[in-house]
This record gives structure tokens, sequence and C-alpha cells, in this order.
């Protein structure tokens, strides 16, 4: 449930709000002992050691910048890591679709909060496809500049211009550690007359020397086998020492569910870009869009908390009539798009009503939320 809104600069960085967001939270609930999951952008030693100055809890995920992660893959390469299995995740029909995994004995972090290192196995196989994928890519644009290289008209005439556009690519495709680029460089001696016109006898040359760049690359398979053992793991951190493994797990993996919230904003509401001058009037703006996503979300809570109580597991909101086990606001506004209400106004008499009949479903929905009385007003 979005509880708060606050309009910044749009070159303002997430971790500059983090700290006035949480003593905001602490101020509106009136306590300091919720726990705050975050991204890898809330552990900083100074954020967390204000949380935990103030009786806070934190949870978020660790830096691939910490040392602490380096360290860490480094004992994962030798072998020195034992994982103990914690959860199974599986779908409706009971097929497994993930195992998570925990590292023993649990780790701590650099300023003595409790570190814990998770190993997913799906995660280990997307993350084993997104390395090929980049590494596939990366190649791909490699040979695009060395055909550049290669033309008669190529801009590429110095060596620096070469290793950058190089560089560029390593780095955009984050494959640096796993491809080798060798540039060479070929010169070739040319001699051209001095003033233009036919030669002849008495026609004068110089010498120029032209100097071509080529590339060679290759891919190391063995710093890839290397480094494959640490695909699907990622570090938790937080001051929280009584919450078992499983628990903060849980608590980290509903995280990405507030970000589908800013996902709505940027899709259905479509707020960006705004084109308006004055500050106050994108403030305002702003502010009407954040009501209009507190209703949608208090629209789905009610619904599922509705549907928990009568105990319903699924309504065919989904396409083609197929179950849907968390109905969101989308789902229930494009059940009732069709729904119209004309009122006619003759000569004397009073102004009659035509409202579109409702079908089962959307009767069930209203029912579910409490407004079927309203509707029939």
């Amino acid at each position: 449930m979005p509880v708060h809104f606050r309009v910044e600069s749009g070159n303002a960085t997430d971790d500059r709000s983090h700290g006035a967001t949480w003593d905001l939270l602490c101020k509106r609930t009136g306590r300091h002992d919720f726990l705050d999951v975050a991204d890898c952008k809330r552990a900083t030693a100074e954020k967390m050691a204000h949380i935990h100055r103030h009786g806070g809890r934190f949870l978020s995920v660790l830096p691939r910048t910490r040392g602490e992660d380096a360290a860490f893959g480094a004992r994962v390469v030798k072998g020195q890591v034992l994982w103990r299995p914690i959860h199974d995740r599986r779908d409706d029909e009971g097929d497994l679709l993930d195992q998570f995994s925990i590292c023993e004995p649990a780790g701590q972090g650099a300023e003595g909060d409790r570190l814990i290192w998770y190993h997913s196995r799906r995660k280990a196989e997307l993350d084993a496809e997104s390395r090929l994928a980049r590494l596939k890519r990366a190649v791909e644009r490699l040979d695009e500049l060395r055909r550049k290289l290669a033309s008669a008209r190529t801009r590429y005439r110095l060596r620096a211009k070469v290793v950058e556009a190089v560089d560029a690519i390593l780095q955009e495709h984050k494959v640096a550690a796993w491809i080798t680029v060798e540039v060479t460089e070929q010169t070739t001696e040319k001699f051209r007359q001095t003033k233009r016109g036919r030669p002849g006898k008495e026609t004068r040359y110089v010498e120029q020397e032209d100097s071509r760049f080529d590339l060679t690359h290759r891919v190391d398979l063995d710093r890839i086998t290397e480094d494959a053992p640490c695909d699907g793991i990622f570090p938790l951190i937080t001051n929280e020492r009584l919450l078992p493994e499983v628990s903060l797990w849980l608590a980290y993996k509903r995280q990405p569910a507030i970000e589908r919230r800013f996902e709505q904003m940027k899709t259905d509401f479509v707020v960006a870009p705004v084109y308006l001058k004055e500050t106050s009037r994108i403030q305002a703006l702003l502010c009407v869009y954040f009501f209009v996503l507190l209703r949608e979300s208090i629209l789905e809570r009610e619904l599922r908390r509705a549907m928990a109580k009568k105990e319903i597991e699924g309504l065919p909101l989904s396409p083609e009539g197929r179950s849907c086990r968390r109905p969101t606001a989308r789902r229930v506004i494009d059940l009732f798009e069709d729904v119209r209400r004309h009122t006619l106004v003759t000569g004397e008499g009073p102004p009659v009503e035509f409202t579109t009949e409702l079908t089962r479903l959307q009767r069930r929905i209203l029912r579910l939320l409490g407004m079927s009385d309203a509707y029939k007003r």
C-alpha cells in the first residue's frame, strides 16, 4: 500500500531519499521496529547505522562493490562453501520450480551485521543464460566494429579511438572479464603527387604512411568455467538476529511487489513525461496520480481479503476466463469497461436512467467489494 509520495528532481538518486523515507515512516506509524526492506542502495554503512541506532530493522541486498562479495566468490570458486536446502518452490500442480539454499555458517558484514548467502537454482540458470546472451551480443558488436575498421572510409584512424570503442562494447554488455581483445596495427606506404595533373618526367612524389587497425577477440572459456559456480548466489544483509533465514528470504521476495507500483505509474498511468512548466502544477498532477494509485491499491486489498474470507481460490479474470488467484485493479477495471449509464430527459416527465445489465461475474465482484447496493442507487 502506498503511504507517502514526494516529488524530486529528475536527476535525484534513490539513495538520497532512503533516510528521509525511513524517518517519515517512523513518524507516521509511531514505531521503529518494523522491518525495512530495500534494494542495495540501502546497504551503506551510514544508512544502516542510522536505522540500527534508532532501534529499527533493515534487510537489503549486499552491493556487488563490497569486499565481502569478492571474498565469498573466491571461497565458492575454491569449493570451500557448504549449502543447506531451506525451501522448494512448486507450482499449483506440485512441479518443482526452484530450490533455495543457504551457506553455512552464516557470515558477518564489515559493520557486524548478519550476512546470509542464498543460492537459487533457477537464478543460476538465468544467470548462465544472461551471460551467454551478453557474450553473443558483444561478439556481434566486435565483428561489426571490425568491418568498420576494414572499410575504406573508416573513421577509426587512431589507436586510442579503436581502444575506446572496444572498451565501450565490453562495458555496455558487462563481459570485460570473459573476452580478450587485441588491437593490431598495419602500416602501408603510399606515394602521391605533390601537384595535380597528369604525371610526367618532372612530377615529384611524397611518401605517406597509412595506418589501419584490425581486431582479434577470444572468449576465455576457462574464466567462464571458473565463474560459473557463483551463478544464482545473492547475499542479504540485516541487523535482524531472531528471524530464521526462510522468513528473511520471504520478506525480501515481497520487495519486487512494491516495484510493480512504480511500473503501474509508468505504464497504466503514463506519468512520464510531464509537459508542465510550473513546479507546483507538476506536484499537483503527481499528487492526483498518487491518490489514484492509492485507490487502486485499496481495491486490490479489499477484493483479495474478501476472497480469503469466503475461501475463494480464484476468479475468472484472466484471458480466456482462466482463474486469477490474485486479481489486480487493472483486471477489475477492464471487466467493467463496457458498463454504461445513460439518462433520457423528456419534456415534462422525470429523467429516465438506462444502465448496462451486469454479468454474473461483475455482480460477484461488486458483492465481494461491498458495492452492490451503491450500484443499484
